[in-house]
């Protein structure tokens, strides 16, 4: 077993990807996962690798793509606001089917808000968020092992599925410390015949492009990107059950906001109450079907998070109005304590919510 090491949530990202083979980091910094771009800045110098603080998040996502385009592993990290100066570039680089990395370490909003740790860019990162009709896998990880687990796990499936992977974690994973440890060696490099590195034996240069000024090749391309989504949702779906083989009300949850679910289902299930939950580690794809089988045997659902209403709707899309689907959330930055959350849970199973 590899020995465990105290880290900070964005540090342990940072060296998650170096793990990962990432040599390219281009980012700007914005609390609260400045201390990742830190890191990247004293670390890649010592790897022979790439760090460019970029003279905004525009430009930072814009040499993410030459760099992916390149062939390299690459990633780049920001906070709420930031990320979205980067959606045209991730558009692009979606577009032109780019494998890369992009962290979010969520922060409270619109707009400026706050650096408190918030969940309100779910609707950014799962849908989208820039323009055209593309996808974003999206991994939300709930402990700083998680993030290391799921960051080796991001460029793996980058490369995959040619496609940019967000990693989706909030201020309070960013910043807290836990013991982890990086079991995955070293990543060898990965060959990619497809990437603009010159002509190299070849007879045409390969292009790197998301422009396509004909509708019909424009459709072609669309039809294949819809395609390759597809077999995303069929293959990448990742999730967390606990109790869930007798529960009556089935808990919601990812991120931060899961752990404090947690210790509130094992009181309300200390009390008789037959409480579960399910952890979707992907938003993207959502884990719909466990859910919607969920239903068959629960007579509601209670949906946590850190905004006003988000992940919700997905939730009740994979219900798909069978059972009531509940919502307890805090926004701003606020954090529910477990005891908060416990008294939405007896409320609800208790009958005083209209069940």
């Amino acid at each position: 077993m590899a020995e465990k090491i105290l880290m900070k949530g964005n540090e342990a990202i940072g060296e998650a990807a170096i793990v990962a083979g990432c040599r390219h980091y281009f980012g700007y910094p914005i609390t609260p996962q400045t201390e990742l771009t830190e890191y990247m800045a004293k670390r890649m110098p010592q790897i022979n690798g790439v760090f460019l603080q970029a003279e905004s998040e525009v430009a930072a996502i814009n040499m993410v793509y030459g760099a992916a385009g390149a062939g390299a592993r690459v990633m780049t990290s920001s906070s709420s606001p930031g990320i979205s100066l980067k959606l045209e570039g991730i558009s692009y680089i979606a577009g032109a089917e780019l494998p890369s990395v992009i962290v979010n370490i969520m922060r409270g909003g619109p707009g400026l808000g706050g650096i408190q740790p918030a969940q309100s860019d779910y609707f950014q990162a799962t849908k989208g968020g820039g323009h055209g009709d593309y996808r974003n896998i999206v991994l939300a990880p709930n402990s700083v092992q998680e993030m290391v687990d799921t960051t080796i796990l991001a460029f793996d499936l980058a490369d995959k599925y040619r496609n940019p992977v967000m990693l989706l974690g909030d201020g309070a994973l960013g910043q807290m410390m836990e013991p982890v440890e990086f079991n995955a060696s070293v990543a060898k490099p990965i060959q990619k015949p497809w990437a603009a590195t010159g002509l190299r034996g070849r007879t045409e240069p390969n292009i790197i492009n998301s422009l396509h000024l004909q509708p019909e090749m424009l459709e072609r391309h669309n039809i294949h990107l819809q395609k390759k989504y597809a077999e995303i949702s069929a293959n990448e779906v990742r999730y967390e059950e606990l109790h869930t083989d007798d529960a009556e009300l089935v808990l919601v949850a990812y991120g931060i906001t899961s752990r404090i679910a947690r210790t509130a289902m094992e009181k309300a299930r200390s009390e008789g109450m037959k409480v579960g939950m399910l952890r979707p580690i992907t938003l993207w794809p959502f884990p719909e079907k466990p859910l919607a089988a969920l239903a068959d045997k629960a007579f509601g659902f209670l949906t946590l998070e850190l905004s006003a209403g988000q992940m919700i709707e997905d939730v009740r899309l994979a219900v798909n109005g069978a059972k009531p689907v509940y919502f307890y959330g805090r926004t701003g930055g606020m954090i529910p304590s477990p005891k908060a959350v416990y008294e939405q849970i007896a409320n609800i199973y208790n009958g005083k919510e209209g069940r």
